[in-house]
Protein backbone atom coordinates (compact mmCIF):
# COMPACT_ATOMS: atom_id res chain seq x y z
CA UNK A 1 0.00 0.00 0.00
CA UNK A 2 1.80 3.44 -0.93
CA UNK A 3 0.96 6.60 0.42
CA UNK A 4 -1.94 7.61 -2.00
CA UNK A 5 -3.95 4.36 -1.40
CA UNK A 6 -5.44 3.22 1.78
CA UNK A 7 -7.96 -0.29 2.27
CA UNK A 8 -11.42 0.28 1.61
CA UNK A 9 -13.89 -0.78 4.11
CA UNK A 10 -14.03 -4.96 2.65
CA UNK A 11 -10.57 -4.68 2.83
CA UNK A 12 -10.06 -6.12 -0.54
CA UNK A 13 -10.01 -2.83 -3.11
CA UNK A 14 -7.70 0.23 -2.11
CA UNK A 15 -9.34 3.15 -2.19
CA UNK A 16 -7.38 6.19 -3.02
CA UNK A 17 -5.93 8.53 -0.55
CA UNK A 18 -6.40 12.72 -1.18
CA UNK A 19 -3.85 13.74 1.60
CA UNK A 20 -1.17 14.47 -0.92
CA UNK A 21 -3.09 16.20 -3.53
CA UNK A 22 -4.80 18.22 -0.25
CA UNK A 23 -0.84 18.61 0.74
CA UNK A 24 0.45 20.01 -2.94
CA UNK A 25 -2.51 23.09 -2.72
CA UNK A 26 -1.59 23.61 0.93
CA UNK A 27 2.58 24.41 -0.73
CA UNK A 28 1.33 26.82 -2.88
CA UNK A 29 -0.49 28.74 -0.41
CA UNK A 30 2.54 30.38 1.08
CA UNK A 31 3.56 31.50 -2.31
CA UNK A 32 0.09 34.07 -2.90
CA UNK A 33 0.63 36.92 -1.84
CA UNK A 34 -2.39 39.64 -1.57
CA UNK A 35 -1.36 41.61 -4.21
CA UNK A 36 -1.91 37.75 -6.28
CA UNK A 37 -5.21 37.23 -5.43
CA UNK A 38 -6.79 39.50 -8.58
CA UNK A 39 -4.64 37.65 -11.42
CA UNK A 40 -5.73 35.79 -13.68
CA UNK A 41 -6.39 31.50 -13.82
CA UNK A 42 -6.77 29.21 -16.04
CA UNK A 43 -10.33 29.18 -15.34
CA UNK A 44 -11.59 32.58 -17.22
CA UNK A 45 -14.43 33.52 -14.81
CA UNK A 46 -11.99 32.76 -12.05
CA UNK A 47 -9.11 34.93 -10.53
CA UNK A 48 -6.91 33.17 -7.90
CA UNK A 49 -9.52 34.51 -4.98
CA UNK A 50 -12.29 33.01 -6.44
CA UNK A 51 -10.16 29.06 -7.00
CA UNK A 52 -9.15 29.53 -3.62
CA UNK A 53 -12.38 30.23 -2.69
CA UNK A 54 -13.86 28.09 -4.83
CA UNK A 55 -11.05 24.98 -3.23
CA UNK A 56 -12.53 25.90 0.42
CA UNK A 57 -16.33 25.61 -0.97
CA UNK A 58 -15.65 22.17 -2.38
CA UNK A 59 -13.57 20.91 0.30
CA UNK A 60 -16.46 21.61 2.57
CA UNK A 61 -19.15 19.91 0.45
CA UNK A 62 -16.92 16.80 -0.17
CA UNK A 63 -16.04 16.46 3.41
CA UNK A 64 -19.77 16.29 4.58
CA UNK A 65 -20.70 14.08 1.23
CA UNK A 66 -17.99 11.57 2.76
CA UNK A 67 -19.63 11.98 6.39
CA UNK A 68 -22.53 11.62 4.63
CA UNK A 69 -24.09 14.84 6.42
CA UNK A 70 -26.15 16.20 3.88
CA UNK A 71 -27.97 19.24 3.29
CA UNK A 72 -27.03 23.18 2.64
CA UNK A 73 -23.37 22.26 2.05
CA UNK A 74 -24.21 19.28 0.12
CA UNK A 75 -27.27 20.85 -1.76
CA UNK A 76 -25.99 23.82 -3.78
CA UNK A 77 -24.64 24.28 -7.30
CA UNK A 78 -20.58 25.27 -6.78
CA UNK A 79 -22.60 27.71 -10.18
CA UNK A 80 -25.60 29.17 -7.90
CA UNK A 81 -23.16 31.55 -6.91
CA UNK A 82 -19.70 33.41 -7.39
CA UNK A 83 -17.13 32.13 -4.43
CA UNK A 84 -16.29 34.82 -2.07
CA UNK A 85 -12.68 33.98 -0.43
CA UNK A 86 -12.91 34.47 3.54
CA UNK A 87 -10.85 36.81 5.26
CA UNK A 88 -8.85 34.14 7.26
CA UNK A 89 -8.48 31.61 4.33
CA UNK A 90 -4.56 30.96 4.92
CA UNK A 91 -5.50 29.35 7.52
CA UNK A 92 -9.23 28.28 6.67
CA UNK A 93 -8.04 26.26 3.72
CA UNK A 94 -5.52 24.04 5.20
CA UNK A 95 -7.78 23.50 7.82
CA UNK A 96 -10.57 22.63 5.88
CA UNK A 97 -8.46 20.31 3.29
CA UNK A 98 -7.48 18.48 6.33
CA UNK A 99 -10.45 17.77 7.23
CA UNK A 100 -11.84 16.90 3.82
CA UNK A 101 -9.03 14.02 3.68
CA UNK A 102 -9.91 12.57 6.83
CA UNK A 103 -13.39 12.34 6.53
CA UNK A 104 -12.80 10.10 3.26
CA UNK A 105 -10.41 7.99 5.62
CA UNK A 106 -13.17 7.51 7.99
CA UNK A 107 -15.18 4.28 8.29
CA UNK A 108 -18.31 4.02 5.12
CA UNK A 109 -17.21 7.03 3.03
CA UNK A 110 -16.38 5.16 0.19
CA UNK A 111 -19.62 3.23 0.35
CA UNK A 112 -23.62 3.78 -0.05
CA UNK A 113 -24.73 6.85 -2.09
CA UNK A 114 -23.86 10.83 -1.15
CA UNK A 115 -24.51 13.97 -2.28
CA UNK A 116 -22.43 17.20 -3.59
CA UNK A 117 -22.79 20.06 -5.69
CA UNK A 118 -26.69 19.13 -5.54
CA UNK A 119 -26.06 15.62 -7.31
CA UNK A 120 -26.89 12.26 -5.59
CA UNK A 121 -23.92 9.98 -7.00
CA UNK A 122 -22.34 7.04 -5.19
CA UNK A 123 -19.44 7.46 -2.48
CA UNK A 124 -16.91 5.77 -4.50
CA UNK A 125 -17.36 8.17 -7.19
CA UNK A 126 -17.74 11.39 -5.03
CA UNK A 127 -14.47 10.63 -3.34
CA UNK A 128 -12.83 10.52 -7.13
CA UNK A 129 -14.48 13.93 -8.37
CA UNK A 130 -13.02 15.55 -5.13
CA UNK A 131 -9.45 14.06 -5.94
CA UNK A 132 -10.13 15.27 -9.11
CA UNK A 133 -10.99 18.44 -8.09
CA UNK A 134 -7.94 19.11 -5.78
CA UNK A 135 -5.31 18.22 -8.73
CA UNK A 136 -7.12 20.08 -11.04
CA UNK A 137 -7.62 23.32 -9.12
CA UNK A 138 -4.01 22.76 -7.51
CA UNK A 139 -2.54 22.73 -11.00
CA UNK A 140 -4.87 26.27 -11.77
CA UNK A 141 -2.98 27.99 -9.15
CA UNK A 142 -0.07 26.65 -9.51
CA UNK A 143 -0.15 28.60 -13.21
CA UNK A 144 -1.49 30.94 -12.21
CA UNK A 145 1.04 31.89 -9.63
CA UNK A 146 4.12 30.37 -11.08
CA UNK A 147 5.03 27.69 -8.77
CA UNK A 148 6.00 24.26 -9.68
CA UNK A 149 3.16 21.43 -9.36
CA UNK A 150 3.96 17.79 -9.58
CA UNK A 151 0.73 15.55 -8.46
CA UNK A 152 1.36 12.26 -7.31
CA UNK A 153 0.78 9.38 -9.84
CA UNK A 154 -1.80 7.40 -7.96
CA UNK A 155 -4.08 10.79 -7.95
CA UNK A 156 -3.26 11.81 -11.84
CA UNK A 157 -4.37 8.68 -12.29
CA UNK A 158 -7.22 8.53 -10.88
CA UNK A 159 -7.95 12.02 -12.64
CA UNK A 160 -7.41 10.59 -15.82
CA UNK A 161 -9.44 7.99 -15.05
CA UNK A 162 -12.25 9.81 -14.38
CA UNK A 163 -11.86 12.73 -17.18
CA UNK A 164 -11.42 10.37 -20.09
CA UNK A 165 -14.74 10.76 -22.83
CA UNK A 166 -16.67 7.57 -22.32
CA UNK A 167 -19.80 6.87 -24.60
CA UNK A 168 -21.60 8.30 -21.99
CA UNK A 169 -20.47 12.08 -21.28
CA UNK A 170 -23.68 13.68 -19.40
CA UNK A 171 -21.26 13.62 -16.69
CA UNK A 172 -19.01 16.03 -18.18
CA UNK A 173 -21.43 18.55 -19.35
CA UNK A 174 -21.48 21.65 -17.67
CA UNK A 175 -18.64 20.95 -15.65
CA UNK A 176 -15.70 20.10 -17.75
CA UNK A 177 -15.14 22.25 -20.99
CA UNK A 178 -14.17 20.52 -24.50
CA UNK A 179 -10.96 18.52 -23.85
CA UNK A 180 -8.14 20.04 -25.27
CA UNK A 181 -5.87 17.85 -27.62
CA UNK A 182 -2.24 17.23 -26.31
CA UNK A 183 0.80 15.50 -28.54
CA UNK A 184 1.38 11.93 -28.21
CA UNK A 185 3.75 11.22 -25.29
CA UNK A 186 2.77 14.28 -23.22
CA UNK A 187 3.79 14.20 -19.48
CA UNK A 188 0.53 12.40 -17.53
CA UNK A 189 -0.21 15.78 -16.12
CA UNK A 190 -0.86 17.47 -19.21
CA UNK A 191 -2.47 14.54 -20.71
CA UNK A 192 -4.92 15.32 -17.44
CA UNK A 193 -5.31 18.82 -17.74
CA UNK A 194 -6.35 18.93 -21.80
CA UNK A 195 -8.70 16.01 -20.47
CA UNK A 196 -10.22 18.94 -17.99
CA UNK A 197 -11.04 21.34 -21.05
CA UNK A 198 -7.71 23.57 -20.16
CA UNK A 199 -4.18 24.24 -22.47
CA UNK A 200 -1.33 23.01 -20.57
CA UNK A 201 1.02 25.77 -22.11
CA UNK A 202 -1.42 28.49 -20.38
CA UNK A 203 0.45 31.38 -18.83
CA UNK A 204 -1.04 34.52 -17.55
CA UNK A 205 -0.01 36.29 -20.39
CA UNK A 206 -2.83 34.61 -22.37
CA UNK A 207 -5.42 36.56 -20.44
CA UNK A 208 -4.29 39.68 -21.33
Amino acid sequence: MTASATPAASGATPVPDLRSAADGIVRLLPHIGDEKLGDPTPCPAYAVREILAHIHGLATAFRDAARKDLGPTTEGSPDDERPVLADDWRTAIPQRLDELVEAWRGPGAWEGMTQAGGVTLPGAVAGRVALNELVIHGWDLARATGRPYAPDEASMAVSRELLTPTGDDGMREGIFGPVVAVPDGAPLLDRIVGLSGRRPGWTPADAR
